[in-house]
């Protein structure tokens, strides 16, 4: 039997699901749920730390949340707000550097200069936690495509000269690799249009638990069956061979 034991993903990507139904089964609005599962960022953000886990990227709202009631998006960027600015301190003590990806044009213009002033103080630090706001896997591509056509107009780049490392390093981050393991929680099974190009030889781990309701036994249970699997990326095993 292979030892697992020391096998810990370096970047752990979550679909942060299940904060409706949690609010629904507790008999309360669905923006309790929400606050709820701010809190269970705020602990994976620790077990990541503990377990050696060096960047966590968080789905926090996707483009295509827009269209959910205007009183629940608002009461999620004001939670959003509230979260960045009451944990800024931990972030420094616990030396996590914090990141935004996605469309930032779409957020209001005082939710932008926050999130960039916390950015800005956390900068330095190694550990990372990339939060992924109005985003989409598609519009990241769009954009990115977009940054190409235009270096390709100016004439500072062939269009021979693109290739799959010009995409990547035309992502939102491309200093990041790629996530070794996506955890969605509430038993769904589906991607919902996240890190569509990083996720290309991701392991995916599906829990039914609800994101409010994950706690770190669950997420050793992730961590374990991540480590039990072995990675091949299209190739096969020395023993396979013939």
């Amino acid at each position: 039997m292979r030892d697992v034991t020391n096998r810990v993903p370096q970047h752990i990507a979550m679909i942060m699901d299940g904060n409706g139904r949690w609010a629904r089964q507790q008999g309360k609005p669905r923006l309790a749920g929400h606050e709820a599962g701010s809190e269970t960022v705020r602990q994976v953000m620790g077990y990541c730390r503990k377990a050696g886990v060096r960047y966590l990227t968080l789905y926090a709202f996707s483009t295509e949340n827009w269209s959910r009631p205007p009183e629940e998006v608002a009461g999620l960027m004001q939670l959003l707000t509230v979260f960045i600015s009451k944990y800024e301190a931990e972030l420094i003590e616990k030396q996590v550097r914090l990141r935004v990806i996605g469309n930032r044009a779409d957020l209001s213009l005082s939710l932008q200069k926050e999130l960039a002033r916390v950015e800005q103080s956390t900068q330095h630090f190694e550990q990372q936690v990339i939060i992924a706001l109005s985003y989409s896997g598609r519009n990241e591509l769009v954009r990115a495509v977009r940054k190409i056509a235009s270096a390709v107009r100016s004439g500072s780049c062939e269009p021979e000269a693109i290739d799959e490392a010009l995409i990547a390093t035309s992502l939102d981050a491309p200093d990041v690799p790629d996530p070794d393991l996506i955890i969605r929680t509430s038993g769904e099974f589906r991607l919902s249009n996240f890190l569509l190009w990083q996720c290309a030889y991701s392991e995916f781990y599906f829990t039914p638990v609800l994101w409010p309701d994950f706690g770190e036994a669950d997420f050793k249970t992730a961590l374990e069956a991540y480590a039990a699997r072995e990675r091949r990326y299209g190739g096969v095993k020395k023993e396979d061979f013939v």
